[in-house]
């Protein structure tokens, strides 16, 4: 008698095998994003060392300024993220964010001390483009005509003075104008008015002796810098003014033997050449 023949087993886990090939790929594809991740931050920090090092030889940055990373520190921290380094030209070593922190403080104590004059419209303050910009009126300041502050200002100009002294930054004094030509026995023209505004303001703070002589600097700019439209008796009263401009020191040096020389012609460089955000 023959044997029965027997039945074949059929499995009911057959999935298993495909799952446990799909994990493994997912882990796979997971190690390759690690990899590349630790390979980005690597290249960053390595980055970071050799545009500062650059810096350095071209004397932008001071060697107490910033501290390399080492090779220890980058092993002992090569789990934390890459910190890019924010390099802007003529800007000081200074974090940006703290220049601002402390012009924003200055803006603040100013306004408080100014109240009056901010209510009146003969002062006004706000952030430029440069740094904290304390605009002084002509209407407030000064007689049309005339570089010499009005006697009634004198206390005003000598508070202002002895807030600025108390910061570390410098102090840009930009006489400005309208579009009316100007002229007269002592000005002939805008540039001459705008440029002795300016100078008036720097001697009566250097008088003062709250603000060193080397972080004072005085300009004039004529009708060329308007703030607001000149064909109107509002937008020319608004042109006339004197900012004090506070801006942070610069470090860059361009004296420094083998800082790059530009090449070609020389144009000026606009918000237009700024590289576009991502």
């Amino acid at each position: 008698m023959s044997p029965r023949p027997r039945k074949s087993h059929v499995s009911h886990d057959r999935w298993l095998v495909s799952y446990a090939d799909f994990i493994t790929l997912l882990f796979a594809f997971f190690v390759v994003l690690y990899a590349f991740a630790k390979a980005d931050q690597k290249k960053q920090v390595q980055v970071a060392e050799a545009i500062d090092t650059a810096f350095r030889s071209l004397g932008i940055f001071p060697d107490s300024s910033r501290t390399p990373a080492n090779r220890a520190s980058t092993a002992a921290g090569a789990d934390q993220a890459a910190i890019p380094m924010n390099i802007v030209m003529g800007e000081d070593v200074l974090a940006p964010a703290k220049v601002k922190q402390d012009l924003e403080q200055i803006r603040r104590e100013l306004q408080q001390t100014l109240s009056n004059q901010v209510a009146t419209h003969t002062v006004s303050i706000q952030m430029g483009r440069d740094g904290l910009v304390i605009s002084l009126r002509e209407a407030g300041f000064f007689d049309s005509g005339s570089a010499t502050p009005k006697p009634e200002t004198l206390a005003t100009l000598r508070q202002i003075a002895a807030s600025l002294g108390r910061t570390a930054y410098d102090l840009r004094i930009e006489g400005h104008t309208d579009n009316i030509p100007i002229h007269t026995a002592e000005f002939d023209t805008n540039w001459e008015l705008s440029a002795a505004r300016a100078t008036r303001i720097a001697r009566l703070f250097l008088d003062t002796h709250a603000i060193p002589p080397e972080r004072i600097a005085a300009a004039g700019y004529a009708e060329f810098h308007p703030v607001a439209g000149n064909d109107t008796p509002q937008g020319r009263a608004e042109n006339r003014r004197v900012d004090l401009v506070v801006l942070p020191r610069t470090r860059t040096n361009f004296s420094v033997p083998g800082f790059p020389r530009p090449a070609g012609q020389w144009r000026k460089i606009t918000d237009q050449d700024a590289p576009p955000q991502p």
